[in-house]
């Protein structure tokens, strides 16, 4: 009798490290998986919810940088503009146009002045 219950724990321990008995689902049936169903369980959804939430920052995190990118070609852009018109706009180059462009014009010879009431 007490051979025939070790032949038993024999074939159970060889069932254990079998690849058939882990695919085939008998794992599932063992007395550590059933008792503690529901634990399993709840890692496994944590586990999901882990991973999603990894995903969701990941695809922030380069929404955020490619948002950085554009605002610094942006900023740039709007600088090289401003410096552009600031060239333009000075008083040398307005001079510079009205001479190029034959327009019969002719800097002020007085300073302007306010007039207050």
């Amino acid at each position: 009798m007490n051979t025939e219950k070790q032949q038993i724990k024999g074939t159970k321990k060889q069932r254990r490290f079998s690849v058939w008995y882990i695919l085939g689902g008998g794992v599932l049936k063992e007395d550590f998986i059933v008792r503690h169903t529901k634990m399993i369980i709840l890692i496994v959804c944590m586990i999901f919810f882990f991973i999603g939430n990894r995903y969701t920052c990941d695809q922030k995190l380069k929404e955020i940088d490619r948002l950085q990118q554009e605002l610094r070609d942006v900023r740039f852009e709007a600088l090289s503009i401003s410096s552009e018109l600031t060239g333009h706009s000075r008083q040398s180059q307005i001079e510079l146009l009205i001479e190029e462009q034959g327009i019969d014009l002719e800097g002020a010879k007085t300073p302007p002045y306010e007039l207050y009431k």
